[in-house]
């Protein structure tokens, strides 16, 4: 059985960082005025983040065509220029 963490209302006021660091790491702590519980803080959920689907966006933009030259011959080329 896992049990929450505790941090008093002091706890909260003078030692907020290792609360807040707690949280970052997932734990529930409970709030104690006078060791009785008042409250809960939980840990947010991040949202879930998704990623663009660039090689989609590649296909969309360009179909089934290559490119002439690589990046790299195209490079050459913009040095040569100058």
């Amino acid at each position: 059985m896992h049990h929450m963490k505790k941090a008093s209302v002091r706890d909260l006021r003078y030692r907020f960082s290792e609360v807040e660091r707690l949280l970052e790491q997932g734990e529930k702590i409970e709030i104690t005025k006078r060791k009785q519980v008042i409250g809960q803080l939980l840990p947010v959920r991040p949202a879930a983040r998704r990623c663009p689907d660039f090689l989609a966006r590649l296909h969309s933009i360009y179909g089934d065509r290559t490119l002439e030259a690589s990046n790299a011959q195209l490079l050459a080329r913009e040095r040569d220029r100058y």
